[in-house]
């Protein structure tokens, strides 16, 4: 690696760690803008810094995703968001802007991707399938893996919850109907979960607790949070036998986002307030509905 590369890499990285948000989205747009660096370097364009990013250098970089790696529209769209973060942070806002002529979605060529979902939920009998298997490996990631499950939970809110379990266990206790979920959430957003299956949500929160009790206050016993939601992962996948593709450690949430829909339509709101509402529980905010359908709900509405 060059210096020039080396030196690139460091500034790039450095402004997207100043955009904030969850370790997920910081994880994901650190490797994108790595990616970028690698990928003008081997172009041979020869630049240290953002501040000496061109509008030809992100042209270059999305046709070469496009053309050599094949990567689909929302990949792209993906990309680009993490990009305009970063030059937002570098103060190029003109370049930043999604309307911007040259690096719009659409003068890109990233414009029209389905916002269909590619996963879907896990029946029951699936789940305890998974959950047999994943018991067997460790308890506590299983232990985590219930309350994604009846939570509707993101991966690093699983692994993190366990800081919630007292909090929770009181509420339940009270018998509230909602639950506040606060750490590992999509940009430090706290929000209010839906209980929608009581018991299910009890025996999972007290299961966690009597695991977390045993083992030092904790349900993944690993150094850091990066190192607990990569084995959280990894044992989800490997050890509890999800197929890929439709199946992931996500499809936990899916199927609790099918449950909150037949749940709050039940309680009598109709198709667009229950979409609302699921959204809400997932922590995309009240706007979200028709997302929810797509990504979400769509394999949960027949």
């Amino acid at each position: 690696m060059s210096r020039r590369e080396k030196l690139l890499k460091r500034d790039l990285v450095n402004l997207i760690r100043k955009t904030g948000g969850s370790f997920k989205k910081i994880s994901d747009y650190t490797l994108i803008v790595e990616r970028l660096s690698s990928r003008l370097a081997a172009m041979n364009v020869q630049i240290s810094s953002a501040e000496q990013l061109k509008v030809r250098h992100i042209e270059m970089y999305i046709a070469s995703r496009r053309n050599d790696d094949g990567i689909s529209k929302r990949t792209g769209q993906n990309e680009m968001s993490a990009i305009r973060c970063m030059l937002n942070k570098a103060d190029k806002t003109l370049m930043a802007d999604p309307r911007h002529e040259r690096l719009s979605n659409k003068a890109l060529g990233l414009s029209g991707a389905s916002r269909k979902g590619t996963k879907a939920s896990i029946s029951d009998e699936r789940y305890r399938e998974i959950l047999a298997r994943i018991e067997k490996k460790d308890r506590g990631v299983a232990a985590a893996a219930r309350l994604s499950r009846y939570l509707g939970l993101r991966n690093e809110e699983a692994v993190q919850s366990v800081k919630s379990l007292q909090t929770w266990k009181k509420s339940l206790d009270k018998g509230d109907d909602k639950l506040k979920v606060i750490f590992g959430t999509k940009g430090g957003r706290a929000r209010m979960t839906t209980v929608v299956q009581p018991e299910k949500v009890k025996e999972a929160v007290e299961a966690a607790l009597a695991y977390s009790r045993e083992h030092n206050g904790k349900l993944i016993d690993k150094p850091g949070l990066k190192s607990s939601l990569d084995y959280y992962i990894n044992v989800l996948r490997r050890d509890g036998g999800l197929k890929g593709g439709m199946e992931t450690p996500h499809s936990f949430r899916y199927s609790y986002a099918r449950d909150a829909m037949q749940y709050h339509l039940r309680c009598g709101f109709n198709d667009e307030e229950s979409l609302a509402l699921t959204s809400i529980d997932l922590g995309h905010g009240d706007g979200r509905g028709t997302y929810i359908k797509n990504v979400y709900y769509q394999s949960g509405d027949n």
